[in-house]
């Protein structure tokens, strides 16, 4: 059978034709067939050592470009194992496809070898899951996959390739279909004017700028949106950098397990206009508990439904144009308030408080001020789900989109290292930085050997306390002791040196911040162990149960 017309090869033809760069997988018996045709391609095949690290390559890659991220695996175990990864993509709508062998049409009607249906198990966590019947049906499939993956609101899907329809002969003249996008509408004016009435009549509106603003690349509106109407804004975790942190506007991120600073802003608001903002990125009973604010919501697409979300005003269309829209229909501009210029003070002087922090095992906040002054306005940091990710997430400064990554839909812990791998690919042109808890790290710290291998520079910064520290951190709060969350470590140096990598092991405050900027700068694959205290989390959280409003 001549090689260029197994069905595997038009497999590749129309991921070649969808622009997709990279594949992060692992090779199996039954696709060898579209392995081998990927060899033979424009697109590069990241052979990874674990399954879920290729589903979170593939999530970090289609967040940061916008197009969908490839993840492929076998049947049976390989195929589950991709799950998590597609479900966290899914639940912080971001686009990936996920292809997967399945065994062939002869026996997948039966109890036989390795037979699971893939299928009904992907179906929940993605936006789309079937299996390919049969060759005819691949051009229409793929582009249907890629369409459905991409279209607002984005999400992972899934597709079931069998054995023998990979390797089946394809009929003459069977060929990818031609990419077509789905462009964003302009918002409708009866939308317009009713949100710019219910403005109009605000006293102390408040923006909230999430996840959808960063997709639609509403930055600059926002910021044009925000200075025409006097308006602050706060973002989601999963938002941070839309808005930049040093604009005079800017409130900070809201999603901490606390009454953080800017709640307050919430508190003392009677409208909200959410930009781009999804209910799972943060629970709206924690901006609005008394139902009391009426919400402007401007997205592609509807909003969800929830008792403490309740829409007056949906505006549907391009994000930036609503933004413009709106701004050019609102006639009043309203004053900041002390409020918000408190909040900023407050934020500034706990980051203030962390560049000066001498002690060692270093304070979070150090080693959040340390890592803001090493790495550059554009640079990428990934803050793995844990005690990490509450400290980054609320406290380091962000000025641009996508610059601060965190797993906000999901949550899922072990996400960092290899979503660094996919965003050096993604944007080679930056430094990237995974900041993982030493928990979270172990969990997929085997990518290393994928980084050093395929040559993709990155720094790794574990926090070490030997505990899972934020579930360390809830118990205490609630339960007032804690019990099974310690464990022991590896020579975190050794281990990243048996990979090839480089290591490094943090010993005083000081050592930190050169450590980083020189292993930024070596454009290698390097792993920084720095000792944490993480007795900081129940002050932090004792000290905002303190505080009381209106400031």
């Amino acid at each position: 059978m001549s090689r260029q017309a197994v069905a595997a090869r038009l497999i590749v033809q129309a991921l070649e034709a969808e622009g997709v760069e990279y594949v992060f997988g692992i090779p199996g018996e039954e696709n060898i067939h579209f392995v081998d045709a990927l060899h033979d391609s424009s697109i590069r095949y990241v052979l990874v050592r674990h399954e879920q690290g290729a589903a979170f390559m593939a999530e970090i890659y289609g967040r940061l470009t916008g197009r969908p991220g490839v993840a492929s695996a076998t049947l049976g175990p390989g195929a589950i194992n991709l799950q998590l990864g597609v479900a966290d993509a899914t639940t912080n709508s971001t686009p990936v496809v996920a292809i997967t062998a399945q065994v062939g049409l002869d026996r997948i009607y039966k109890e036989s070898h390795q037979v699971v249906d893939l299928v009904s198990l992907f179906r929940p966590i993605t936006k789309w899951a079937e299996l390919v019947p049969s060759p005819q049906a691949l051009p229409e499939m793929i582009r249907k996959a890629f369409k459905t993956a991409q279209t607002e609101r984005p999400g992972a899907v899934y597709l079931a390739i069998p054995e023998d329809v990979e390797s089946a002969p394809i009929p003459e003249g069977l060929a990818p279909l031609p990419v077509n996008v789905v462009r964003p509408q302009d918002p409708s004016a009866s939308q317009i004017a009713r949100a710019a009435e219910v403005l109009e009549g605000a006293r102390r509106p408040i923006v909230l700028a999430g996840h959808g603003a960063s997709r639609a690349a509403a930055s600059q509106a926002l910021v044009r949106f925000s200075e025409r109407l006097g308006l602050p804004v706060a973002t989601t975790f999963n938002g941070k950098g839309v808005f930049p942190d040093d604009h005079r506007h800017a409130l900070g991120a809201v999603g901490f397990m606390r009454h953080d600073y800017v709640n307050f802003g919430f508190d003392e608001a009677d409208v909200l206009i959410s930009v781009g903002y999804e209910l799972q990125e943060f629970d709206p009973v924690k901006i609005n508990p008394l139902r009391d604010k009426k919400i402007i919501h401007i997205h592609r697409f509807p909003a969800e439904v929830d008792d403490h979300y309740p829409v007056a005003v949906g505006v549907h269309g391009d994000v930036s144009r609503s933004l413009d829209a709106l701004g050019d229909a609102v006639r009043r501009r309203f004053e900041m308030n002390g409020t918000g210029q408190k909040i900023r003070r407050m934020l500034a002087e706990e980051l203030a408080q962390g560049r000066s922090e001498s002690g060692f095992p270093l304070s979070p906040r150090r080693v959040v001020a340390d890592v803001r002054e090493a790495m550059g306005r554009d640079d990428i940091v990934l803050a793995d789900t844990g005690a990490v990710k509450m400290w980054m997430a609320r406290m380091y400064p962000t000025y641009e989109p996508n610059t601060m990554l965190v797993s906000n839909g999901l949550s899922s812990m072990g996400f960092a290292v290899p979503g660094a791998l996919a965003a050096k690919l993604a944007r080679p042109e930056r430094r990237v930085l995974a900041a993982t808890g030493d928990g979270a790290f172990l969990m997929n710290s085997q990518e290393l050997e994928t980084a050093v291998r395929e040559r993709i520079p990155f720094v790794v910064l574990v926090w070490v306390d030997d505990a899972y520290g934020l579930i360390e951190w809830k118990m205490d709060l609630e339960l007032g002791r804690n019990a099974h969350v310690a464990f022991g470590n590896p020579d975190f140096v050794a281990y990243a040196e048996s990979f090839g990598a480089r290591g490094y092991r943090v010993t005083s405050a000081g050592e930190l911040l050169p450590t980083l900027r020189k292993a930024l700068a070596d454009d290698v694959v390097s792993v920084i162990a720095v000792p944490v205290d993480y007795a900081a989390n129940l002050q932090l959280t004792g000290r905002l149960g303190e505080l009381t409003g209106p400031f």
